[in-house]
């Protein structure tokens, strides 16, 4: 009978876990960027006793890959990836990957993120413009044009589909393999003036939260209804004795 108590304590942890992905969607919906995450759970069957108890597992943090809205800035050093990549950056972290295309020149020529990180080309080094050189022209390839000179081209580095993304700061991630540059732009590229909003549904997120409200009151409901039947056991056995 004391089983109920700890399968009612796995689905209050379960709970949790969701509860805790959903708040953090919400509070990045409006993050240029960034990738939704999401959790799956396994049932753990435990045989130690007579009959089978299912648990539920800790669950696995997963991070939603899809592309989310391009919007359009016509800020000349605003870009978005199309397509299965991302852009490279160069952090205290080491090297982060993202789909957050707003950028910036510092004074001295540097291409940097809004967060004053060094953008990568496809070899992993930074890029540097010339500051007096007005707006950049960017193409598909990620080349960069100012006063028609060449200055380098934007990094779009393709992440293995097996490979688990660990969240960096902002809208980052980091994989558990290393990415590989891409050199085929046909079905790939970068897009000026555009920035990509996170890929999160607000809508979904709420219907989901309110999913988890009713598993929580479900809970409860069902760790309440086990307490009481252990108490009218006890007292059962009690006035027997």
């Amino acid at each position: 009978m004391q089983s109920s108590f700890y399968v009612g304590l796995s689905g209050q942890m379960t709970v949790e876990r969701r509860l805790t992905t959903i708040a953090q969607n919400i509070a990045n919906m409006n993050t240029a960027g960034y990738k939704a995450e999401g959790v799956t759970f396994d049932t753990v069957l435990s045989q130690t006793g007579e009959t089978p108890v299912a648990f539920s597992a800790n669950g696995a943090d997963y991070i939603d890959r899809s592309g989310g809205e391009r919007v359009k800035t016509d800020n000349p050093l605003d870009v978005a990836v199309q397509g299965d990549a991302w852009f490279g950056v160069k952090t205290a972290q080491g090297t982060v990957y993202t789909h957050d295309g707003r950028m910036q020149m510092s004074p001295t020529g540097q291409l940097l993120t809004v967060n004053g990180d060094a953008v990568l080309d496809a070899g992993g080094s930074g890029l540097i413009l010339d500051p007096a050189g007005g707006a950049p022209t960017i193409s598909s390839d990620g080349m960069i044009t100012q006063n028609g000179a060449q200055m380098g081209a934007i990094g779009l580095f393709s992440i293995d589909p097996s490979a688990h993304l660990t969240r960096a700061a902002g809208s980052g991630v980091i994989p558990d393999q290393a990415a590989t540059p891409v050199l085929d732009f046909a079905a790939t590229g970068v897009l000026q003036g555009f920035v990509e909003n996170s890929n999160i549904n607000p809508v979904l997120e709420i219907t989901k939260l309110i999913n988890v409200q009713h598993n929580l009151d479900g809970v409860t409901q069902a760790n309440q209804t086990a307490d009481t039947s252990l108490q009218d056991a006890i007292k059962a056995l009690g006035s027997q004795s």
